[in-house]
């Protein structure tokens, strides 16, 4: 296919590099240093799981013009960011597919009203990475490990019927990219809104109270706890309008009982790879972080107490909570049947981390 990457940053580079490597004729928009650093150095990766390191050149542009004529257009940006480009996008009636890769709680209704239903794709890129200087540094999937793109139709239903000619051809240039495959997904909204109930209005604000530390937060007992229980809140937000947990392995941050919980979440936290995964992301993207959670609040009308004590957090001005503090109560209700289920999670940190990240933890054409 031929395609666009719109977006240079981390990820957008990764998907670039990959799909290059895959066949297809590629081109990356980029502006400023990015776009001087690409043209000098082409796309180099670095692998922060095997250290390798590669470097992959594809053509560079500056601007989408009315004119330009792709199969497909990849949207790999922050939510507020790509928001600001829908014009520009609109204004391109030469390519019939726009592929929003990104974090979504308001769903595809802005989307769609900007480009018809019949152009937008709705996914997300289930990697991670950051940028030091020209070269990004990710964590994505290998050709023994692969990671699963999840993506669909804007306005499927979740009925398994919407799954179209254009969707199998989008799936099928995803799987060219060495190290992915895809998931057509026919939820993928629900899938969205509940990827941002587990990090946005919860374990990102928790970061941040720990001083974007992710090792100070699994020290921090009062915040995991607070984290745990804002994951709770926002499924239950999500619940209350009548969206399934989704993926389902998420309802384990519903039944696991909250003692075991919280010793699985600070396991996952102390895992080295967090950095990459959660971390540097969060302390890059406060911007996103914040109209996310935002997002995702403006719908809720359930009380939500613990996103409530962990919501000015969001604020960098907010003093950070002292490390170590453990005064909230356990809730130790249901241990004892909880205590059964310990043998399925005591993969533990290593598991939940990839239930966190998405790395690894989907599979092709699944509901």
């Amino acid at each position: 296919m031929k395609i666009l990457v719109y977006g240079a940053g981390p990820l957008g580079s990764l998907f670039a590099a990959r799909l290059q490597e895959g066949g297809n004729d590629v081109s990356i928009l980029a502006r400023g240093q990015r776009l001087a650093d690409l043209r000098e150095h082409g796309i180099v990766l670095h692998d922060v799981q095997t250290q390798k390191r590669t470097v992959t050149r594809v053509q560079v542009v500056e601007a989408l013009a009315p004119d330009d004529a792709y199969d497909l257009v990849l949207v790999i940006m922050r939510k507020n960011h790509a928001l600001q480009i829908l014009p520009v996008l609109a204004a391109n009636r030469h390519t019939p597919n726009v592929l929003f890769l990104m974090n979504n709680a308001a769903g595809p209704a802005k989307l769609i009203e900007a480009l018809g239903k019949e152009r937008v794709l709705i996914g997300f890129p289930n990697a991670a990475g950051y940028r030091e200087g020209h070269v990004v540094y990710c964590l994505a999937g290998t050709e023994e490990d692969k990671v699963y793109v999840p993506f669909g139709e804007a306005d499927a239903n979740g009925d398994g019927r919407h799954i179209t000619a254009r969707t199998l051809q989008v799936a099928r240039a995803l799987e060219s990219a060495p190290g992915f495959g895809a998931e057509i997904r026919t939820d993928m909204d629900t899938w969205l809104k509940y990827h941002v109930a587990l990090l946005f209005p919860s374990l990102g604000p928790a970061l941040y109270a720990a001083g974007t530390d992710n090792y100070r937060l699994a020290r921090t007992r009062d915040l995991v706890v607070l984290a745990l229980r804002a994951v709770r809140e926002g499924f239950q937000v999500l619940r209350s309008q009548g969206l399934p947990v989704t993926p389902a392995r998420y309802k384990l941050f519903e039944w696991l009982p909250e003692p075991i919980a919280v010793w699985v979440l600070q396991r996952a936290l102390t895992n080295p790879l967090m950095e990459t995964a959660l971390v540097k992301h969060a302390n890059a993207a406060r911007d996103e972080v914040q109209h996310l959670a935002d997002e995702f609040l403006a719908s809720a009308r359930i009380p939500t107490p613990a996103i409530d004590r962990l919501y000015p957090y969001l604020d960098p001005e907010t003093p950070p909570v002292p490390e170590g503090r453990a005064e909230i109560p356990l809730q130790w209700g249901g241990l004892l049947a909880g205590l059964g289920a310990l043998a399925a999670v005591l993969a533990g940190g290593t598991m939940l981390f990839k239930w966190l990240t998405g790395k690894g933890c989907t599979r092709k054409n699944s509901k």
